[in-house]
């Protein structure tokens, strides 16, 4: 199958995107992996951080054939959260400036969010703050059982603000009071009990061996199927079933049908054969 991933990403780095604070590796098969690598500071965020990941989504949504996104931590860490140095710089500056610099972490998120591939969260260590965030704007989360989780920003005197949409959407509104107003520390058994993480595993072995099957299950999923059926969620979510929906739901699965990606997965179905994008 010829490699669906534009040049740089194949060998695993993309020029425009790389940098030491965030690393991208990509395989010809379309399984990105991106690595905050700031392990010094348990990849905590500053401005360059947020900046370098911004990039980084913004090259991977434009990058055609990824299947799978995996986002981690360098250094047995996924992210503590905000820069306590970066914290204190932004004590000093203006509300407008603060203001401008809160929506470029907002920006961030919602490019990670809207990503047309699946994107996994493999977290291990501390997920904090920002960090967290970072896992519930992804699809999945994945993480070590010693991992620990914390909506913290109450001990600073802050709120959880800019992840909160993605926080909320995942635990609901009711656990979001609760761990924003108390800045607790929780394991990630309780992180899956309120739907935070989809799994728990043992170990970086866990990890990997977790990473492994993720990729190979996106393999057999169409790549446009998976961008829609993502979008899919965002169109219903709230909305009261009527006609209108129903009609809408109905015109989208009957252009899937009629569709490249439609008509070659019913015939590799009726013909006993993996279809084009299972083609590894």
């Amino acid at each position: 199958m010829p490699n669906p991933i534009a040049d740089p990403l194949v060998e695993g780095k993309d020029t425009d995107a790389q940098s030491d604070l965030v690393l991208l590796d990509a395989s010809p098969d379309g399984i990105a992996t991106v690595t905050i690598n700031r392990a010094a500071r348990k990849n905590a965020f500053n401005d360059e951080v947020i900046a370098a990941l911004n990039q980084v989504f913004e090259t991977l949504e434009g990058a055609d054939g990824v299947r799978v996104v995996f986002l981690r931590g360098a250094g047995g860490s996924f992210s503590a959260g905000a820069d306590l140095e970066w914290m204190r710089d932004a004590a000093q500056r203006t509300e407008h400036d603060n203001r401008d610099d809160a929506m470029k972490m907002a920006e961030m998120l919602k490019r990670l969010y809207d990503l047309p591939a699946l994107t996994v969260a493999l977290v291990e260590g501390a997920a904090f703050g920002g960090g967290a965030g970072l896992a519930a704007a992804c699809d999945l989360a994945v993480a070590t059982a010693d991992a620990r989780f914390a909506f913290s920003e109450v001990k600073l005197g802050l709120i959880a603000a800019t992840i909160s949409p993605y926080v909320v959407a995942a635990i609901g509104p009711r656990k979001s009071r609760s761990l924003f107003a108390t800045g607790r520390i929780f394991d990630a058994a309780f992180a899956r009990e309120i739907g935070l993480v989809d799994e728990v595993v043992d170990g970086r072995d866990g990890l990997q061996a977790a990473m492994e099957r993720i990729a190979d299950e996106m393999t057999a999923c169409a790549p446009q199927a998976v961008a829609e059926s993502k979008l899919l969620v965002e169109h219903i979510v709230g909305r009261h079933i009527d006609r209108a929906l129903m009609e809408e739901t109905a015109r989208r699965i009957a252009a899937k049908r009629v569709g490249d990606e439609g008509q070659e997965g019913v015939r590799a179905f009726l013909e006993r054969r993996k279809p084009g994008w299972a083609d590894r």
